[in-house]
């Protein structure tokens, strides 16, 4: 597992994060509703969330003495969270697109996993 280079995309998720967030708040918020504004805002603040929690999660993988498939799994599933929940919201602000919000909830269940299998990975390290 190759947990610098989660890391490094953790970082580069959080960056992101920053710019849709400054996006929303200094281009879209003069277009959009209310509803839609506040969707966009649960997008960014979820991805930053999860992309700190992804640089956080890939730094305790590297120091892991076992538990590294756990860890591994963990990775997958913030990453995908990130695309699948706040991609989502994203994408459904932009488009209008209604079947999207079917999409978010695979993201949260995505998330809710991975932080379910970094604890495991942290109870199994013995750290």
């Amino acid at each position: 597992m190759n947990w610098k280079k989660h890391a490094a995309y953790g970082a580069i998720y959080a960056g992101l994060a920053v710019a849709l967030g400054a996006f929303g708040a200094h281009v879209l918020e003069e277009r959009l509703t209310a509803d839609a504004m506040s969707t966009w805002e649960t997008g960014a603040r979820y991805h930053m969330y999860h992309a700190l929690g992804l640089v956080l999660t890939a730094l305790l993988a590297g120091r892991a003495e076992a538990g590294a498939k756990p860890f591994a799994w963990a990775l997958r599933l913030l990453h995908a969270g990130i695309w699948l929940f706040s991609g989502s919201l994203y994408a459904l602000v932009l488009t209008g697109a209604g079947w999207l919000g079917a999409v978010t909830p695979l993201g949260g269940v995505a998330w809710v996993a991975a932080w379910g299998l970094a604890a495991a990975a942290l109870l199994r390290s013995g750290r």
